[in-house]
């Protein structure tokens, strides 16, 4: 424990605990968005995290990992062929 009150992740690699799918989703809001900014409030950066992914990053921002889509068409186009479309 920390003065912050944050244990390390205490997985391992492929556990279905670990951690690092969530750090890899949040490693580029983070460089893009978090570091090297400094906000008011804690309020406002929420606010201006919250534009950020909603707005730019799952509606619009293409990602190598699903063939150059972004994460709202990838999942129209997954839900379609499930759906036999």
């Amino acid at each position: 424990m920390t003065a912050a009150d944050i244990s390390p992740s205490r997985t391992y690699k492929g556990d279905c605990l670990n951690n690092a799918p969530t750090e890899s989703i949040l490693h580029t809001p983070k460089t893009e968005r978090v570091r090297h900014r400094l906000y008011a409030s804690r309020a406002e950066a929420r606010r201006k995290l919250f534009g950020y992914i909603e707005g730019f990053y799952n509606p619009t921002r293409k990602h190598a990992r699903n063939g150059m889509l972004s994460p709202i068409e990838f999942e129209r186009q997954h839900k379609a062929k499930a759906e036999g479309v």
